[in-house]
């Protein structure tokens, strides 16, 4: 059930503020999603191909909306982008949540081949570098209402310390942390540009991820995966601001001190 409360930051001159969240009909996009519906802004969902899913979760969220787009292909990135702005008529947050990985030991060298690597690039890294160049200038034009749009990368804590399922994962998140970090200088003040790199959480994609779950029960300070929605409050938390800016936020449970 969505609140009916609207927070001061999801209006601008009466009109809610759009934030479109890509991969966001399940985990961890999903979550990001409800909560910013439950804060009152319009969400756009996104999916590549869980269609059926993301039209009843637009169906089931306040004032949202649903729209299918293959981010590995750069003419759809930017179609998302216009198709988010014709619906809806403006955007104020970009939530780049679409990711994926590929699990090879770090040892693996040969297995880790270059049809890979352009495969994690085309959608961690280039996808949401196409997504904010198409979403610019509407971001600016809702920057002009007197609060900056807000631009969240979704990274990962294998691109801040040497882990994750894969080198060429692990490769693609530092990327995207650091062109977090050149977006907020060149951007701001209009526009703020953050990360928020998790550790493990507890989604269906991990369930089956027994040692992982393990390492995070018995060494992290927190003792356990994040949920979801520890990742949304966080998201939300980052949305909201009118200052953070610039920054990549590990969200791993403590596991970074050990």
């Amino acid at each position: 059930m969505i609140a009916d409360t609207v927070t001061t930051s999801s209006v601008k001159n009466g009109a809610l503020r759009v934030a479109l969240v890509t991969g966001s009909t399940s985990g961890i996009g999903e979550s990001i999603a409800r909560r910013l519906a439950s804060d009152g802004m319009t969400v756009a969902l996104h999916s590549r191909s869980s269609v059926e899913r993301g039209k009843a979760l637009a169906a089931e969220l306040k004032h949202a909306s649903y729209f299918q787009a293959d981010l590995s292909q750069v003419d759809q990135c930017s179609s998302l982008i216009d198709a988010v702005l014709a619906q809806h008529g403006r955007l104020d947050v970009l939530v780049n949540c679409a990711g994926i990985t590929e699990a090879i030991p770090h040892a693996s060298i040969q297995q880790a081949t270059p049809e890979i690597w352009r495969r994690l690039y085309e959608v961690n890294v280039i996808a949401p570098w196409v997504l904010v160049g198409a979403a610019e200038a509407a971001l600016r034009k809702s920057a002009e209402e007197g609060v900056p749009a807000c631009v969240l990368n979704i990274s990962s804590h294998a691109g801040v310390r040497p882990k994750g399922a894969s080198i060429p994962y692990a490769v693609s998140k530092a990327a995207l942390n650091h062109m977090t970090k050149l977006l907020a200088a060149t951007l701001a003040p209009a526009i703020r540009v953050n990360a928020l790199a998790p550790g493990l959480v507890n989604t269906p994609l991990t369930q089956s991820w027994t040692d992982s779950q393990a390492l995070w029960n018995e060494r992290a300070p927190m003792g356990r995966a994040a949920s979801p929605d520890d990742i949304a409050d966080l998201a939300a938390m980052i949305v909201h601001s009118n200052y953070l800016t610039g920054e990549v936020i590990v969200a791993d449970g403590g596991m970074n001190l050990t």
